[in-house]
């Protein structure tokens, strides 16, 4: 029996999302279950293996026909073991033998790898990278993570740590940083950093502006109204975008002088502005970014949406089985 199947998790600290594939990336089924994070997380990897048993039943897919499990989780992982651990959201704070209780519980081989990873790989392979070999993927949410993929592999680096994006400094001595570090993107451009920015400005802005008076008022700001602002002519609200324009086309360029992809993708809540934002982007990207990278670097937004974890677990599964062959 030919395996020409995928299946593909990503697990998110709300809801898990599962996604039936062909070999080639075409999803023809997918479903989602909530994240029970009771109990320290018990009921997570359990509620994976049921959920995955009960869909290969009613879809009357024999386990022969499928190549394998990918799944994207937060946390650290050790490749080698199959392990997690570090998993806040999860609340998995002790180390979890996920590949082993996955590989028991359904029959199946399982491959992991961070959540970011696979969305950089999803969008890699069936998204916005156009299955091209280098791409560069900057996810602006919450906070600011990524991926990266050179000559079709995941860059994981010495302590799994490569691709963290959001705490590329762009701005020395700038906002604190969660992680310790002062100036990092992440302060700049999620959508946390936006609305501190935004705040920031506001305080030496002395003309008329609605940001100004609903910062001023106390009203609640997020960045989707400052970037509504911005596209209604808001002058503070266009100040604070030129300012996110700026910091993300220098972490950009950055990216681009020192791993030269064809693509740089931005993704996540943020990367909704659309062009709006992207435009900026590349102005500021174009002006720092050294000339030979400059030429072969397209930046865009993300295609795939809720999508990319998935097509990126799957494409891991994908991967393990072909350096297994």
């Amino acid at each position: 029996m030919e395996k020409d199947k995928l299946i593909g998790v990503d697990l998110g600290g709300t809801t898990i999302k599962f996604a039936i594939l062909t070999k080639e990336g075409d999803i023809q089924q997918k479903w989602s279950i909530r994240t029970n994070i009771l109990d320290e997380g018990a009921h997570i990897v359990p509620d994976i293996i049921d959920s995955i048993n009960h869909h290969l039943e009613l879809f009357q897919l024999d386990r022969e026909r499928v190549i394998g499990i990918g799944m994207g989780t937060p946390g650290t992982i050790d490749f080698d073991k199959g392990t997690v651990r570090a998993a806040y959201n999860l609340n998995w704070s002790a180390e979890q033998n996920v590949r082993t209780q996955l590989e028991i519980g359904t029959g199946l081989p399982v491959t992991l790898d961070n959540d970011a990873n696979c969305a950089a790989l999803g969008e890699q392979w069936r998204g916005a990278g156009d299955n091209e070999p280098n791409v560069d993927f900057i996810t602006l949410g919450t906070g600011v993570g990524g991926g990266l993929v050179l000559d079709g592999k995941l860059v994981h680096g010495a302590a799994g740590s490569a691709g963290e994006i959001g705490h590329v400094i762009v701005e020395p001595d700038g906002f604190q940083c969660t992680c310790g570090n002062k100036g990092c993107l992440e302060q700049y451009a999620s959508a946390t950093g936006v609305v501190h920015l935004a705040q920031t400005e506001a305080e030496s802005y002395v003309g008329n502006a609605r940001l100004k008076e609903m910062i001023d008022n106390g009203d609640e700001v997020t960045s989707k109204i400052v970037f509504d602002l911005a596209k209604q002519g808001d002058y503070l609200a266009n100040q604070v975008v030129d300012k996110v324009g700026h910091y993300l086309g220098l972490a950009c360029a950055n990216l681009a002088n020192t791993l030269n992809p064809t693509k740089i993708i931005i993704g996540g809540g943020v990367s909704a502005a659309g062009r709006f934002l992207l435009d900026r982007v590349e102005e500021n990207f174009q002006k720092y970014a050294f000339q030979p990278t400059r030429d072969v670097t397209e930046l865009k937004l993300a295609e795939l949406g809720n999508d990319a974890g998935a097509y990126g677990a799957a494409s891991i599964a994908l991967q393990s089985d072909r350096e297994v062959m």
